[in-house]
C-alpha cells in the first residue's frame, strides 16, 4: 500500500547532515520525494511510498539521529506520484 507523508522535524536537525541522511536513507527505501531545511531550524520532507518501505525509513532515520530529532510531525497527504527520485530542496 502506497503512502504519502509530509513529516516536519524539529530539534538539531540543520548542520549536522541530517539532509543527505535522508536522502541516502530514501533512496535505499526506494522512496521518492524531498527533503528542505525551513527558516524555523526544522528540517520538513515530503516522502512517498510502500507503508512498510515508509516505516523502515523513519526508524532508520531516527536510529542515526537518537539525539538530534526532539520531535516530529506527520501528516498523510493524498498519494501523488509527482517525484521520480528523491531530492534536496535548497
Amino acid at each position: 500500500m502506497k503512502k504519502r507523508y509530509n513529516i516536519l522535524f524539529s530539534g538539531s536537525v540543520q548542520g549536522v547532515g541530517f539532509r543527505f541522511t535522508v536522502r541516502n536513507l530514501a533512496n535505499r527505501y526506494r522512496l521518492t520525494g524531498g527533503v528542505r531545511n525551513t527558516h524555523d531550524g526544522k528540517v520538513e520532507v515530503e516522502i512517498e511510498g510502500d507503508l512498510l518501505d515508509l516505516n523502515n525509513f523513519l526508524q532508520s532515520l531516527q536510529q542515526e539521529f537518537p539525539n538530534n530529532i526532539s520531535d516530529y510531525k506527520k501528516e498523510e497527504l493524498p498519494v501523488s506520484e509527482e517525484y521520480e527520485g528523491f531530492y534536496i530542496k535548497f
